[in-house]
């Protein structure tokens, strides 16, 4: 893994052949104005819940195959994980700064 992007964009390197290498993008705002709250979006990309569920999912059937104690406690601390990544939304929305930065 290599961080190309504060934060943003990631390299991935392949299991079986580390050469090759694939992106993953966050979804990445920035303030419309220098110390307002609003943001725009500078480039679309994913969101760290949504890498989550996809983890959860994938290990879900990998446990299907290969059950075994450790990828049933894996599962269950990026559950653990999403729960609160969406707690934090969920109160950022009833706040009324939801997609905002707070200065």
């Amino acid at each position: 893994m290599h961080c190309l992007d504060d934060h943003h964009k990631y390299t991935l390197r392949n299991f079986e052949n580390p050469e090759v290498k694939q992106d993953l993008f966050f979804i990445k705002k920035e303030p419309i104005v220098q110390g307002k709250p609003e943001l725009k979006t500078i480039h679309d990309g994913t969101t760290n819940e949504e890498v989550l569920e996809m983890l959860i999912h994938r290990l879900n059937g990998l446990q299907g195959k290969f059950p075994c104690r450790e990828n049933a406690i894996a599962i269950t601390h990026i559950e653990t994980a999403l729960l609160w990544l969406n707690k934090r939304t969920a109160d950022r929305v009833k706040r009324g700064v939801e997609g905002k930065q707070i200065v």
